[in-house]
């Protein structure tokens, strides 16, 4: 009866065994030591260059630096270019998203890839394609020229085309997603109601997506920001008129490092107050 009993008892000691073993290569939250080790070393991919930048940072002269006449001027500019971008993306970008999400016609899905497009496509390519477009030569800018005079590449206006062109997607995806979300009994009701369509819109939509809103034209604006190869092959680099932040920063790589990296440090701490406005919409929350 023991013999039996002893032989019972070597699978399960045999299975506790293997049980701790496991567990030994095991940490807290259940995840193997591998994971968390190419976890970890993801993570510094894109710790580590954050840290040496704000490393090199010459903190002694960098007032002098920020303030200087080239960079107060790439900041200035930059500031009113994508402001602009971001007005233009609001007043097309809306209306597309609207379209895209509430109405039904052949090919919506085509148009919905298109507008997508700018997202995955190198943005230097981007900037070929708006200069065969809207060159002096290009399908529309060639009339354009002929009959109004006004050239939109290398131009403080093709910078604003061209922040628009990369960031108005990032808006149109969001507000769509927020359109086709959203509870449509609302402003069913609203129409029941006798309220016109524009009241629905301005009183029902609208503060409905709102947060959605916000959080798209703020992505669009700091991507307008930060773009660099569409504008750069679009609207060139001419300081004052085209030299943006971004195109700023490649010309001072080669000229004057601590330059560089103070205008590096300006757009990352945009881009960190970015993430923090937006935390309640991607994270849920800091904690």
């Amino acid at each position: 009866m023991s013999a039996d009993v002893g032989l019972a008892q070597e699978p399960a000691a045999a299975l506790t065994s293997r049980a701790r073993r496991r567990q030994a290569k095991r940490v807290s939250g259940g995840l193997p030591v591998v994971v968390l080790v190419l976890g970890a070393l993801g993570a510094l991919l894109f710790v580590l260059p954050l840290v040496g930048l704000v490393a090199r940072v010459p903190w002694r002269s960098l007032g002098e630096q920020l303030f200087s006449g080239p960079i107060m001027t790439a900041l200035g500019l930059s500031l009113v270019c994508s402001g602009a971008a971001t007005v233009l993306c609001l007043l097309l970008g809306v209306p597309l998203g609207w379209v895209q999400a509430r109405t039904s016609f052949p090919g919506r899905g085509v148009l919905r890839a298109i507008t997508t497009l700018p997202v995955v496509l190198p943005p230097v390519v981007g900037g070929v394609a708006l200069l065969l477009v809207f060159g002096r030569r290009g399908i529309v800018g060639q009339s354009l020229y002929e009959y109004t005079g006004v050239q939109l590449p290398f131009t403080t206006l093709g910078t604003v085309l061209a922040e628009a062109f990369v960031a108005m997607p990032f808006l149109v995806l969001t507000v769509g997603g927020a359109l086709q979300s959203m509870d449509q009994g609302l402003e069913e009701a609203a129409r029941t109601l006798s309220a016109s369509k524009w009241t629905v819109f301005w009183r029902v939509t609208m503060p409905t997506i709102r947060p959605s809103l916000v959080a798209g034209t703020v992505l669009c604006w700091a991507r307008a920001l930060g773009e660099f190869g569409a504008t750069i092959t679009f609207a060139g680099n001419f300081p004052g008129r085209t030299q943006t932040l971004p195109l700023a920063v490649y010309v001072a790589l080669e000229t004057d490092l601590d330059a560089a990296i103070t205008l590096s440090l300006v757009l990352l701490t945009i881009s960190v107050g970015v993430l923090v406005a937006l935390r309640r919409y991607w994270f849920g929350g800091l904690r």
